[in-house]
């Protein structure tokens, strides 16, 4: 069985068991969250919701929150001097899919 889940700005495919990278939710590590915002849930029978699947949701477990690599933003013109140098380290959570309830 699997479900696509909306979090963040973004879709994921998840199945039981999987582990991905969302945006940060501003858990502890060892919280349960639970995604209700689930657009479609597959398996035997595809549910296709408009636009959520109405009962389905995603619970999962948070792994850690981290930070990614390094971004490394320059902006340069040419002919005036104009350099400009900036790093970003975007934020996440880790979260394990526990069970897909449809």
């Amino acid at each position: 069985m699997y479900a696509v889940i909306a979090t963040g700005g973004k879709q994921y495919k998840v199945s039981e068991g999987d582990v991905i990278r969302v945006e940060k939710l501003g858990a502890n590590e060892g919280d349960k969250v639970s995604f209700d915002q689930v657009l479609l849930v597959g398996g035997d029978e595809t549910k296709v919701g408009n636009p959520t699947v109405s009962g389905a949701t995603v619970e999962a477990s948070v792994v850690k929150e981290a930070r990614g690599k390094k971004v490394i933003v320059y902006k340069y013109k040419p002919k005036t001097g104009y350099h400009k140098k900036n790093g970003h380290r975007q934020s996440y959570t880790e979260v394990k899919i526990e069970k897909i309830n449809a």
